[in-house]
Parts: structure tokens; C-alpha cells; sequence
């Protein structure tokens, strides 16, 4: 078992604070990509909204986030040892798990048989979407069950 990422908040509070703290390198991200495309001013002011920045923002959150990889036994007997929920995605057969624990006593993991870094950025987004959506933006809790449900179609394990 490894892990990957570096961002595993411990509370709510935590998670909003690494939230804040990736802002300002989404908005620099963002607004290098439009030069790196040459937009000019007024096309940076048409086609570079607060949506398209929140959605940077977001995207950095996630792919910081601390993920487990390992086999399934190894993520059975974590999942035992768990006293929260759990919605896991993916094939019940495959041989290996990401996982990651959010801040209120729910995890998500997905299972993979070969694509160790698709599998993690599909949890990372999983994770955003369902654990970290309503904390870190407000107005998040009428959006987070729409988002996580285009994520994929999830069980619950307690």
C-alpha cells in the first residue's frame, strides 16, 4: 500500500483552509493558460468567468488530496477499521482500491485493475464532489448530489 497527494484535512475547518489556500494559484493558473492561448483582453473578460476560475479552484483542491492505493485485502481490513460511511465506485471483483477519508466520517474509494493514475483522478473527483463540495463553496449543498451522481453511480458500505 502507498499513498499519493499531500492534502488530508482533518476537520471541516481544515478542509476550508486548504481550500482558501489554493486560491489565488488557481487564479494564477488560469490566467497564464489564456495567455499561453493569446487571449486579449477583451477575450480574457468574455471567455474567463468566476465560473471557469471556481472550477480551477476546485480541480487544484482535488488533485492534492491524499490517496490511498493498495489491494483489496489491504483496503478490507481499513474498511473494517473504519468507523464511518463508505460509497465505493467501481467493480467488486477488481483487484486493487483508492480510497480516500474526508473530514466527517465518510470515505470514498474506487476500484481499479491497471490504471493506478486514472483511478486516482476519478476518486479525487469523486471526493471533491462528495465529501468537500458543500464545506468549501458556499450554496454547494443543492449542487454536491447532482455533481457526485454525474460522477458515477456509487454503493454505500458502513
Amino acid at each position: 500500500m502507498h499513498t499519493v497527494g499531500t492534502v488530508a484535512p482533518t476537520s471541516a475547518d481544515d478542509a476550508r483552509r486548504h481550500y482558501e489556500d489554493v486560491g489565488p494559484a488557481a487564479q494564477t493558473v488560469v490566467r497564464e493558460v489564456a495567455k499561453a492561448m493569446s487571449f486579449d483582453r477583451e477575450e480574457y473578460d468574455e471567455r474567463v468567468t468566476s465560473e471557469v476560475v471556481e472550477t480551477a479552484h476546485d480541480a487544484l483542491f482535488a488533485s492534492l488530496l491524499e490517496v490511498r492505493v493498495g489491494s483489496r485485502e489491504e483496503f478490507d481490513d481499513w474498511r473494517d477499521s473504519y468507523a464511518g460511511d463508505v460509497t465505493t465506485v467501481g467493480h467488486e471483483n477488481a483487484a486493487r482500491v483508492v480510497w480516500h477519508a474526508g473530514p466527517e466520517d465518510e470515505a470514498v474509494a474506487a476500484t481499479f485493475q491497471e490504471k493506478e493514475d486514472a483511478a486516482i483522478a476519478t476518486l479525487r473527483r469523486q471526493a471533491f464532489g462528495r465529501l468537500y463540495r458543500e464545506i468549501v463553496t458556499p450554496d454547494a449543498a443543492t449542487d454536491a448530489d447532482v455533481d457526485a451522481d454525474a460522477e458515477g453511480e456509487g454503493e454505500s458500505d458502513a
